[in-house]
């Protein structure tokens, strides 16, 4: 059984994977090649904005939108403390600082009845993190963006293809960013992301950040990075997408499987009604996480933890903020646990999950 099934996926598309990827290899237009604006345009319409920009990574797109609005020294960005490191360590690159406001207990999504506390006169923008492929409550966090005048970022890294009252992902604020990395509900065969906006003049500038800070070759008028999307990432991420709302219902539908037979004493995720969740992951909460999580491992079922130790508990962010606050995301951490989620997952092969999980919790209660 494996964790992530991208063995499966491909040989499922193989025959068309194979051509797209044969493509690019005989055009030999290995960087910025015609797939990359193919797919820009492509996913800018599905999301429903008027401009996407690809980069090489989800957090070279997350760090390209902070330097277009110039966030830097002296300003700060409100964040969550339950996400990857790179939602915060962008920010703190830049020298700005990262404020975390602590998760709700449901969703572990930021929660916005703590934001508006957090905001002080240098807060230039509040960077949601759309958890386990479930939106953050982005309403009310564009809503109190607008009333402060500050900018928001969506971290849609994990959330791509969900919806929040019917509006996908990453079209739902100022600018929303995703990730590509081959675990994610839309993967490519290494590392690649998307920024999503509505602005014009904005993509013209990420466009210049992702070239070294160039709009004509070798004519800089910026500082920029080299964060380009690989014409073959592309290729890829545009023969997934033909299968990707087909591979989002069957997500749907192991994750219901799941949710209808948890045994007691595991607590399922919660999506919101006004939500449709991709389940980039699912993460159940155990009070036992690490005993059961062993136990799992002794019987051969992959888990992983998404995510043990929160932002502000971690060492290169320890002079930044007092560990013992933020005590929702303290807590989530210590009972995470990630069990097997794809869209190829047999009855059979969940059903040896949950067996595995029932006898794990019933050893260690």
């Amino acid at each position: 059984m494996r964790f992530i099934d991208l063995q499966t996926q491909y040989e499922t598309y193989k025959g068309e994977m194979d051509k797209a990827i044969a493509e690019v290899l005989t055009s030999c237009q290995f960087v910025n090649g015609p797939q990359v604006a193919k797919l820009e345009a492509t996913l800018a319409d599905y999301v429903g904005v008027s401009d996407a920009v690809g980069f090489s990574s989800g957090t070279d797109s997350l760090l390209a939108v902070l330097m277009a609005w110039s966030i830097g020294p002296g300003d700060e960005v409100i964040t969550s403390p339950f996400t990857f490191f790179s939602t915060a360590e962008v920010i703190a690159f830049l020298g700005a600082k990262p404020v975390f406001v602590d998760v709700r207990d449901d969703t572990l999504n930021i929660d916005p009845a703590q934001v508006e506390a957090a905001i002080t006169p240098k807060t230039r923008a509040i960077m949601p993190v759309s958890i386990f492929g479930q939106c953050a409550d982005m309403t009310a966090l564009t809503a109190m963006a607008r009333k402060h005048g500050l900018l928001c970022l969506e971290d849609g890294c994990q959330s791509f293809g969900g919806t929040h009252h019917g509006r996908r992902s990453c079209g739902l604020s100022d600018a929303g960013a995703t990730s590509f990395f081959p675990a994610k509900s839309l993967g490519c065969y290494g590392d690649g992301g998307m920024v999503f906006i509505n602005d014009k003049d904005l993509g013209v500038l990420l466009r210049s950040i992702r070239e070294h800070g160039q709009k004509v070759r070798y004519h800089h008028t910026r500082l920029g990075m080299n964060g380009r999307l690989d014409t073959l990432q592309a290729a890829v991420l545009l023969t997934k997408f033909a299968h990707f709302e087909e591979e989002i219902a069957k997500r749907q539908t192991v994750a219901r499987y799941y949710l209808d037979n948890l045994p007691a004493g595991v607590r399922g995720p919660t999506v919101l009604p006004e939500n449709r969740s991709v389940f980039s992951q699912f993460t159940v909460r155990i009070s036992q996480r690490d005993q059961v999580q062993a136990a799992l491992g002794q019987v051969g079922i992959p888990t992983a933890i998404h995510y043990p130790i929160p932002l502000h508990h971690q060492p290169a962010f320890a002079d930044r903020i007092d560990p013992s606050t933020l005590p929702v995301a303290t807590r989530a951490a210590q009972e995470v646990l990630s069990l097997p989620m794809h869209p190829f997952l047999t009855v059979a092969q969940q059903d040896r999950v949950l067996e595995g999980l029932r006898q794990a919790v019933t050893q260690h209660p």
